[in-house]
């Protein structure tokens, strides 16, 4: 059954183009159903979703990823005539969709992060100095495009277009977008960090001290540093500052449609959450159209 999860994931590879971070998580999906289930050619699908509900505790959304891996697995199994029939053929799931609203910083939290970085460097040793204005430029980028700490990750020297003022990303399903570096003090911190960058042989914009790309993981990290620095909320991750820029961008008027092709988003229906937390344009339009206002 190895060989097979092994011949799946390499047609997922080269039908659908997904990342290696995507195909890990098939294989992770997978490796761990056949752990657990000792009948794979028939498996006790219903079973095996009661044991990751009731035994691991896992959310919906966990269960529901895992059953569609294996499902498609299956599927893939059948179509190459390996099985004779999908255990999924005549089962059908449902699972509650679980609506979770974006956890946002407040605009004063965002500006006492920033504040981290209104600081003399001349006192710092050059290598300091380097990773304060590589710091600088990562969290002031993650706060005026709402770009993915991933996505951050990857961005290399080529994918800077300087007489545009703009970002090539690579998003997800490594589909592409133009990003507009609309705050002059965010483009001069980046401009800071390329001059420097330029200095030392390297493709990526940010690097750790042994000059390879940051991880997600480098990122995180440097972000909880500063966070804590700021004394802001310390159970925050970088990813709410993309929920932060998404949820501001919608409350002081963008339209939806823009707010989705730049963060990246191949569906609105996924943008669309960050109105449920705009309470500014609920209150204005509230005050300005509840008839019991007037009674």
């Amino acid at each position: 059954m190895e060989n097979y999860i092994f011949q799946f994931l390499n047609h997922l590879q080269v039908t659908k183009n997904l990342t290696s971070k995507s195909l890990m998580a098939y294989k992770g999906d997978l490796t761990q159903f056949i752990s657990i289930e000792k009948d794979l050619i028939n498996p006790n699908i219903c079973e095996y979703i009661t044991y990751l509900s009731d035994e691991l505790k896992l959310k919906d959304t966990s269960i529901r990823r895992k059953i569609v891996t294996i499902k498609n697995f299956y599927e893939y199994l059948e179509y190459q005539e390996i099985i004779d029939s999908s255990p999924f053929s005549k089962l059908k799931f449902k699972f509650r969709q679980e609506r979770r609203l974006p956890k946002t910083l407040s605009i004063k939290e965002i500006s006492l992060l920033l504040n981290c970085f209104d600081i003399e460097t001349n006192n710092l040793t050059d290598f300091k100095r380097l990773l304060f204005i590589r710091d600088s430029a990562l969290l002031d980028l993650l706060i005026s495009t709402g770009i993915r700490i991933g996505e951050a990750a990857s961005i290399t020297l080529d994918d800077i277009i300087h007489s545009e003022r703009t970002i090539l990303i690579h998003g997800k399903g490594r589909k592409q977008r133009l990003i507009y570096i609309s705050s002059p003090i965010t483009w001069e911190r980046l401009n800071l960090l390329i001059k420097h960058r330029k200095k030392v042989n390297g493709h990526y914009l940010f690097t750790n001290s042994k000059g390879q790309p940051l991880s997600i993981y480098g990122i995180e990290s440097i972000y909880k540093k500063y966070a804590e620095k700021a004394k802001i909320n310390t159970k925050s991750t970088p990813h709410y500052l993309r929920h932060t820029f998404a949820t501001n961008l919608l409350a002081n008027g963008a339209d939806l449609r823009s707010v989705q092709e730049i963060l990246g988003h191949s569906s609105v229906s996924t943008t669309q959450i960050y109105t449920e937390v705009t309470t500014n344009r609920k209150k204005q339009v509230l005050k300005k159209y509840n008839f019991r206002n007037k009674l």
